[in-house]
């Protein structure tokens, strides 16, 4: 049978060569030319994903939307971070560190999906390795369709047969195409084997979900444009030390982005944290210093985490300004701001603050949690232990509101905190906030720092 002929693309400029060279011929890029398909259309998808009718230009207001049920996976969180579930012919990607539980996840989702036809193609195990891991799991899925195969034609073509509702691909990183020379893995064959698997979920209608392994800087081996080519990519998140899991959307053509997933690791696999602010918080014996709670905000989910900040005197010429969690130049500009609007030097002092549980807190409405944890521990006074705060601090010391303010405060109050320093913006109009929680409304920093 003879090999259909590829091209070499050029990955800076997209530009086409017959044969591969060291340099691209249009933009000069060094080593930038890999092989792929040449660029046609298959017989009988002259139509696009739905083929067989003419292509046409329609009106926008032509169009009925037409009710899309999503299937829920049975695992609460996994369908937060999806946006309630799996849209038929969806493409999720989904990537992490090895052994973090990707293929734990999907064997349980596939397992508690009652009535939906599934299939579950491996290309790094065999059948039985599958069925050994199912068995430890204690999941019981035994109409689950397996696969142990690598090439994206045959997949393709027993899938057709099978018509699953719901595929998944562990991972794109060994499936390769016949079409193509390169090894699997590579960039053209990466590229090639997901238009493939997307076409047909797309014209199909069959939910599709894909493996990705990830780099040593974290993020998904590969092209870019893989991620281009997916409607959701969510990330699996783990500390080293810890067995809480944590998966995050950061792409999500059917949901929000930024929504957040907890798990937690065990023997019989992962189970779901119905309350993740309660694994987040140390609530001590008595009242520390350097202690604060706040109440994040991960897409439309709020919780509560513990920032803690240790001031000590430094013996080094630069003090050292260390921060897990927050980013660290964030809060060498809040110690400034602390030093001119609240008259509290900390110029000859280390500063060290973390996020307890080891999650990161990348938005603003950290900074005065910061602030009054790193105040705490300077003074040695503890801040009272029912006390929840957050707000934006400006480079003027104005504090700013942050997003879902009355979400935060329903937070607070449903864990029993009794008060609560918060920007003025983010008060409740009518006065009266969430009950039994005393509100505090400040618009500088020197107002709260009053306060306290």
């Amino acid at each position: 049978m003879a090999r259909s002929k590829s091209v070499f693309v050029c990955d800076q400029c997209g530009a086409q060569q017959p044969k591969w060279a060291g340099q691209c011929a249009d933009c000069g890029a060094w080593n930038s030319l890999t092989e792929g398909a040449p660029a046609a259309v298959p017989k009988g998808r002259e139509g696009g994903y739905t083929g067989g009718t003419e292509s046409r230009v329609r009106r926008l207001a032509d169009i009925e939307p037409g009710q899309t049920p999503r299937a829920p996976t049975g695992l609460a969180e996994l369908d937060r971070v999806l946006g309630g579930g799996l849209v038929p012919g969806s493409v999720v990607l989904i990537g992490g560190d090895p052994g973090i539980g990707k293929s734990t996840i999907l064997l349980q989702m596939l397992a508690a999906l009652d009535g939906v036809r599934g299939l579950y193609v491996t290309g790094e195990e065999s059948l039985e390795q599958v069925h050994l891991r199912a068995q430890r799991l204690g999941v019981a899925a035994g109409e689950l369709g397996l696969l142990a195969e690598t090439c994206v034609e045959r997949v393709l073509s027993l899938a057709q047969s099978e018509n699953p509702q719901l595929m998944v691909i562990d991972s794109i990183q060994t499936i390769f195409s016949q079409a193509l020379t390169s090894a699997p893995g590579s960039v053209s064959q990466l590229r090639e084997s997901a238009a493939m698997l997307v076409r047909f979920a797309k014209s199909t209608g069959t939910a599709l979900i894909l493996v990705g392994h990830v780099t040593k800087e974290g993020v998904i081996a590969g092209p870019r444009v893989l991620e281009h080519m997916v409607d959701t990519v969510l990330y699996f998140e783990a500390e080293a030390s810890s067995r809480f899991r944590v998966i995050r959307a950061v792409k999500n053509r059917f949901g929000a982005v930024n929504e957040l997933g907890v798990f937690a690791m065990t023997d019989g696999g992962l189970k779901e944290v119905a309350n993740p602010s309660a694994i987040f918080l140390s609530r001590h014996d008595e009242a520390v210093a350097g202690s604060v709670i706040m109440v994040t905000r991960e897409g439309s989910r709020p919780m509560l985490v513990e920032v803690q900040a240790l001031v000590d005197e430094s013996h080094l010429h630069n003090p050292r300004r260390v921060a897990l969690g927050p980013e660290g130049n964030r809060l060498a500009m809040l110690l400034a701001v602390l030093h001119r609007h609240g008259g509290v030097a900390l110029t000859d002092q280390d500063v060290f603050v973390n996020v307890v549980g080891g999650i990161r807190v990348s938005e603003p409405a950290a900074d005065l949690a910061v602030v009054l944890a790193a105040l705490s521990s300077f003074r040695d006074r503890p801040l009272p232990r029912e006390l929840v705060v957050f707000g934006e601090i400006g480079l003027a010391g104005e504090i700013r509101p942050v997003p879902g303010g009355e979400d935060r405060l329903r937070e607070a109050a449903k864990h029993g905190f009794k008060r609560a320093i918060v920007p003025a913006a983010n008060a409740p109009k009518s006065g009266r906030g969430p009950e039994g929680l005393q509100i505090t409304a400040v618009r500088r920093l020197s107002e709260a720092l009053d306060h306290l």
